[in-house]
């Protein structure tokens, strides 16, 4: 059997940086997911995937599954001694890490090695299998039973990493071999998929098309779904090997690619160009140790900080409303309660009428009402007094409106 496969790495739509790498080869498939930010992640899985793809070559026919974990664990030690190199150059980097998940394929099976929390998956039939176990404070809660899978991808330590390939600790790695068969899918991914795209959501983009659009989907979904992290995918399908067949190029995405590139392949894209992946050139060399290059890396605050949970912005909205229309009504109760102890002198029905409420009107409703009449006619009134009470004559309070009527009352007739 042979690989057909494809690789993926975008950069999202939160970060300034890519520190994931990956790698897709006739024989080898491999995922980096760098920690450290200011400490250089991108550097740990560049470096990580750079001495990891030396595994790309076919396995002897005769090897056993002992030898071919051997290799892979092989390598990851290699991987840790490149990154110790790093740190022994350069201090700075003390703090940074990454995780590796690689898996060497020899045509009947794919000796996986895994530290961290990127993943692999292999999807037979119409089923989904999670190969890899995630080295994760949250992976230990599910373990326990004390929160679901579904709590996790909320939990405000979901990206606390247990192991890592940092340089200075033993990685740990956990080793096992997986038979493959034709037709079978393989894909491995950075969290900034499996953190927001369930099994269910997987499975469905694995389920059709190539595994170039089942790699392309993946990563768009993720960024749909509002991944805030880097977004890296390899999906390879298994398939017959013909003597005519040639093997794809191999893949280098991602940090590992170019450092001081910078792609956004889906930044504000609606079913935009993904762009083109280009084929690792035959005299790639790996990054010396202790190389450091020019362009700054932001801090990762981001990969560690709780991010609330995307879930029923419908009654987010709702509640945000409810409370517009709360302090409005608050509002308006406080102003009709204010307005209920203004008081004017006016005329209803002819007569000098007390009025309760302000004398002006609002959406063509009156905001005053006759409170109290007097058998005092407007007509009666001197000219002066009847133009004021016409227009309506403001008073402090209900005693005020009292003694002006009665101020009125005794100048009737003197005109």
């Amino acid at each position: 059997m042979k690989l057909q496969f494809a690789a993926i790495s975008d950069v999202g739509r939160v970060r300034k940086d890519n520190q994931d790498s990956g790698y897709a080869g006739p024989w080898l498939l491999t995922v980096c997911d760098g920690v450290g930010g200011a400490a250089r992640g991108d550097l740990a899985s560049s470096t990580a995937v750079q001495q990891l793809r030396n595994l790309d070559s076919e396995p002897a026919a005769e090897a056993t599954e002992e030898e071919l974990l051997a290799l892979v664990d092989g390598a990851l030690d290699q991987a840790h001694d490149k990154i110790a190199d790093l740190v022994a150059h350069d201090p700075a980097l003390s703090s940074t890490s990454t995780t590796a998940t690689v898996g060497l394929f020899d045509g009947e099976r794919l000796a996986i090695g895994h530290v961290g929390d990127s993943r692999a998956y292999l999807f037979r039939g119409q089923g989904l299998t999670q190969l890899t176990h995630d080295h994760t404070f949250v992976q230990t809660l599910i373990d326990e039973g004390r929160i679901t899978e579904e709590e996790a991808r909320y939990h405000p330590h979901r990206n606390l990493i247990l192991r890592a390939i940092d340089g200075q600790r033993d990685a740990e790695a956990d080793l096992f071999v997986v038979p493959l068969q034709v037709g079978d899918r393989l894909m491995m991914c950075s969290d900034g998929v499996c953190g927001v795209l369930d099994a269910g959501r997987i499975a469905d983009v694995l389920s059709g098309g190539s595994a170039d659009f089942a790699a392309v989907e993946l990563v768009r979904a993720s960024l749909e779904a509002g991944s805030s992290d880097n977004v890296t995918c390899i999906v390879a399908d298994v398939v017959e090997h013909l003597d005519d067949q040639h093997d794809d190029e191999p893949q280098l995405v991602g940090a590992a690619a170019e450092l001081r590139r910078r792609t956004r392949l889906f930044r504000g894209h609606r079913g935009g160009d993904t762009g083109e992946l280009e084929p690792v050139p035959a005299d790639d060399e790996e990054l010396p140790a202790g190389a450091i290059l020019d362009d700054p890396i932001d801090t990762e605050a981001l990969r560690y900080a709780p991010r609330p949970p995307r879930r029923f912005t419908w009654l987010r909205r709702l509640l945000a409303l409810a409370i517009v229309a709360g302090v409005l009504w608050a509002g308006g109760a406080a102003a009709w309660a204010w307005s209920q102890r203004q008081f004017y002198v006016g005329v209803d029905n002819g007569n000098v009428t007390i009025f309760r409420g302000i004398n002006t009107s609002f959406a063509g409703f009156d905001l005053s009402s006759p409170y109290e009449s007097t058998d005092l006619d407007i007509d009666t009134l001197a000219s002066y007094d009847a133009r004021q009470v016409t227009g309506g004559v403001t008073q402090n309070n209900l005693t005020a409106a009292h003694r002006y009527i009665e101020q009125l009352a005794t100048r009737v007739g003197t005109e």
